[in-house]
């Protein structure tokens, strides 16, 4: 029985023309061969399974290889390329610089590198997650990374770049590899299934694509357990059920009930799909990627960033034309708040339901704030506030009272200019005496111009009608200090009629002081007399604002300096000055503490 090889090793690239998705590194590499323009030091950076470590590989090989074709391709039939492949070449050295990050790792390293190759041209070493290498063991790195013998070429792989020395990435010739795209992704699988014999699905190679983001290595391993899962048949929905993958048909039929206000529909569906395992932080996403991917759809620019399975761009084009911008923009931006907030929520399904909720009422929200296609401004106010308004008087001077029979005659504004009777209406200053009598007055200063722009209440009284009434706001009330006294006496007896005997005394003792027409402070004389008046804030202030009509009466409670209170001792004490009271009256509260190895919050 042979031993089985996952799909990431049996089908890894053997030269470079079988790189998937990395041309612009292997033309340059391939040129440099060919040229004989060989740095000494190469970074390969980029995300994970896209081929650094594979490219290094087939780089440190081809160099290496006698018979190189036209093109500066390896041969795969010299002795250096068979010793290579089997994985017997003494001119290549890989290092593992997660587990050898030491200084004593990289100064045997450099050790080897002081000895020539027996057989080819260089000595190549290659140093993978170079990133992980302590500082100490990248400054004894440098000098020989710098200046290393003719024979030597180094070629360093990491995932980030951003980890190693600047003084490291001075001295390497730097490679940024790129993602590999969902297109090259799936034809490398369908160049891979059809040489296995595997009946697979385009729309699940697709599948897998998306799931793997761009890294080769993770959509080979995710095509290895589907294989296994399914006994040699890859299809569309066994590939969903193996990824976990909500189906897109559940997103259309969401997004179908909310459009239709069917709440009820809406959150059948969601229980359909949490009894199948989908926990809310998958729905949530899953949603929010499908209104995603229908704002893509909205504009013909964008369409070309719609990444879905082969025969669904009609399907999701035909759904984004019947539905409003204004519905997308707000809906992905509830479920953005509704994921950020998933996490704390302590009862999560009620949490996405209350989204889900929103949601199905949203359509009728956008249509309360809009006036015939365009949006209506709201009017935002935190509470009453009382204003006067008064008109500006117009700067010109009142014109002198007519005889009857007297034509009006508009006064000059210069006094010393002349009127039109004393000017023959041939002199060009009668001409222009005319024209500036005939030109237009300007508009009052007081006068304010009104356009057909209608407001948010108009526009509720027009689709509301007389079913509801509109109560006009309050105007505030002057706080002033018979007012104050007057409400603070009406408290007072309040306070006798809930027999609050205590607080009554401190009420009547506090002395009174208006600092602002929104603010005053009460002055009591101990602390205790301040704890009874805190213990009434609450509910003095909500009667306060009610009866001066202003939410924003405020008031500030100060003790001021008298003769020694006499404080009770539990007020007195802290937490951790009880406790060690109470153990020095019962040493066993200690012993127990002590036991048990309890540790008090103090």
């Amino acid at each position: 029985m042979d031993n089985f090889i996952v799909s990431a090793r049996k089908y890894r690239p053997q030269n470079f023309n079988t790189v998937v998705g990395q041309q612009h590194i292997t033309t340059t590499l391939k040129n440099a061969i060919r040229n004989n323009q060989l740095a000494h030091a190469f970074l390969f950076c980029g995300p994970r399974g896209v081929g650094k470590t594979t490219c290094a590989r087939i780089l440190a090989k081809t160099i290496n290889c006698t018979n190189q074709t036209a093109d500066g391709e390896a041969c795969n039939t010299c002795n250096s390329c068979v010793s290579f492949d089997a994985g017997t070449s003494m001119n290549i050295h890989e290092l593992d610089a997660a587990s050898n990050n030491s200084v004593d790792d990289i100064r045997a390293l450099v050790e080897q590198v002081r000895f020539a190759p027996q057989a080819g041209k260089y000595k190549v070493y290659i140093v993978d997650e170079v990133h992980m290498l302590s500082s100490s063991a990248f400054n004894a790195f440098l000098k020989t990374l710098e200046e290393p013998p003719p024979y030597a070429i180094f070629i360093l792989a990491t995932t980030e770049k951003h980890k190693i020395l600047p003084t490291i990435l001075s001295r390497c010739q730097i490679f940024d590899f790129k993602r590999i795209t969902n297109n090259d992704t799936v034809e490398h699988l369908q160049e891979i299934v059809d040489k296995e014999k595997i009946n697979a699905e385009k729309a699940a190679l697709q599948v897998i694509a998306q799931k793997s983001e761009g890294c080769m290595r993770d959509s080979l391993s995710i095509l290895d357990k589907i294989v296994s899962f399914t006994n040699g048949t890859v299809t569309y929905q066994n590939t969903l059920e193996h990824l976990n993958i909500l189906d897109e048909d559940y997103f259309f039929q969401l997004l179908d009930c909310m459009q239709k206000q069917d709440m009820a529909g809406a959150m059948l569906l969601f229980d359909q799909i949490n009894r199948k395992g989908f926990e809310g932080d998958l729905v949530l996403n899953g949603f929010a990627e499908f209104i995603r991917n229908l704002l893509v759809c909205k504009d013909a620019k964008s369409a070309s960033l719609l990444e879905v399975v082969e025969g669904m761009q009609a399907k999701y084009i035909q759904v984004a034309q019947q539905t409003s911008l204004s519905y997308l923009l707000s809906a992905l931006n509830i479920l953005n708040d509704t994921e950020v907030n998933y996490k704390m929520a302590r009862n999560k399904r009620l949490h996405v339901e209350l989204a889900l909720i929103k949601l199905s009422f949203l359509q009728q929200a956008i249509e309360l704030t809009t006036d015939k296609g365009t949006v209506v401004k709201k009017k935002r106010v935190d509470g009453p506030i009382a204003f006067k308004t008064k008109m500006i008087q117009s700067l010109a001077p009142p014109a002198p009272p007519t005889l009857p029979g007297q034509a009006a005659v508009k006064p000059s504004s210069n006094p010393t200019q002349p009127s039109a009777a004393h000017l023959s209406s041939s002199t060009p200053e009668a001409k222009l005496f005319v024209a500036q009598t005939a030109a237009p007055t300007p508009a009052p200063v007081g006068t304010i111009k009104t356009g057909p722009k209608k407001s948010l209440l108009e526009a509720l009284k027009e689709k509301a009608g007389s079913n509801y009434e509109i109560e006009e706001v309050k105007e505030a009330m002057p706080l002033t200090e018979e007012s104050l006294r007057a409400f603070w006496d009406a408290y007072i007896v309040q306070l006798e009629q809930q027999l609050k005997h205590s607080a009554v005394g401190t009420f009547r003792i506090a002395s009174l002081e208006i600092e602002s027409d929104i603010h005053f402070t009460v002055r009591v004389s101990a602390v205790t007399a301040q704890k009874f008046i805190e213990s009434e804030k609450m509910v003095l202030i909500d009667q306060l604002q009610t009866q001066f009509n202003n939410r924003a009466i405020n008031f500030t409670i100060l003790v001021e300096e008298g003769e020694k209170e006499d404080v009770p001792l539990h007020m007195r004490l802290n937490s951790k000055q009880k406790f060690e009271r109470i153990a020095e009256q019962y040493p066993l509260v200690r012993e127990l503490r002590d036991k048990l190895r309890l540790e008090i919050d103090y």
